[in-house]
């Protein structure tokens, strides 16, 4: 039986709607809303060369950012939270003001030459020192992110790309 704490009341009306809610099944669940990453998938996202992350103000205006970097952008310090650094941009501060505003982030990681992909939901808080702004040294703030969902996604509708290198 599904456990409507699963999901919010805006989720469940869509899913009674769209008549989705039967495939929301305990096995389904267990396989599809996760509450860490996966360790054999630690790995291949820490080589990954970019991600995407999502955040909002406190009165939910919507920011959604490209995080690039190359392999290493982001380092696990166990499957329940990660860290990637800010990297000076153009002083806007859309990802970073919105955090201070609103924790709640959802990052999404894609995978283009075999369509893997993985949403990470969780909570984010920003450090300008200590154990966590070690990780990355040299660089002005590094985010924390506290996993709170994970959601691995079908790679059906993922177009297969390519990267360059540029040497």
């Amino acid at each position: 039986m599904k456990d409507d704490a699963d999901f919010h009341s805006g989720e469940l009306k869509a899913q009674s709607q769209w008549n989705t809610s039967q495939i929301w099944d305990e096995a389904r669940r267990e396989r599809l809303l996760l509450s860490s990453v996966p360790e054999d998938l630690i790995e291949r996202l820490e080589s990954m060369p970019f991600f995407f992350v999502a955040t909002s103000s406190q009165s939910g205006d919507c920011d959604c950012s490209f995080k690039g970097g190359g392999p290493g952008i982001i380092q696990f310090i166990d499957p329940t939270r990660f860290a990637f650094p800010d990297m000076d941009g153009n002083g806007a501060f859309m990802s970073l003001g919105n955090i201070l505003e609103n924790p709640h982030v959802g990052c999404l990681f894609i995978d283009f030459s075999d369509g893997g992909r993985l949403r990470i939901n969780g909570k984010a808080s920003i450090h300008e020192s200590g154990e966590i702004k070690q990780l990355f040294p040299g660089y002005p703030r590094v985010i924390l992110v506290d996993i709170v969902q994970v959601v691995p996604n079908c790679p059906a509708h993922v177009p297969k790309l390519l990267l360059e290198n540029s040497t």
